[in-house]
């Protein structure tokens, strides 16, 4: 599963996608929720932009998303402070 709770968070397993042509949630792929972000992989701004579009998504402010592992992988960890597992998961999650 991509979603998790931990400590009063959501975490979210990543797989992301930098330098796509529009930013964009995918579909589960494997354990990972598939992500595209326009920004790319340089100076943190793939993973600033995934936080941001996390953010809008689920209806947080930005500093309540942080990425917490695989900072210069392709494969995130990104925790999601004040969000239910059940908000996130209907957020992000295709029915």
């Amino acid at each position: 599963m991509c979603l998790r709770e931990k400590n009063g968070a959501v975490i979210v397993k990543v797989l992301l996608q930098p330098r796509a042509s529009r930013d964009e949630v995918l579909e589960q792929q494997g354990d990972c929720l598939k992500i595209r972000v326009m920004s790319p992989p340089i100076e943190n701004r793939a993973n600033r932009r995934l936080c941001e579009l996390l953010a809008q998504r689920i209806g947080v402010g930005k500093k309540q998303v942080e990425v917490i592992g695989g900072h210069t992988g392709r494969v995130k960890q990104v925790r999601i402070a004040r969000a239910t597992l059940e908000e996130v998961r209907k957020k992000l999650l295709p029915a």
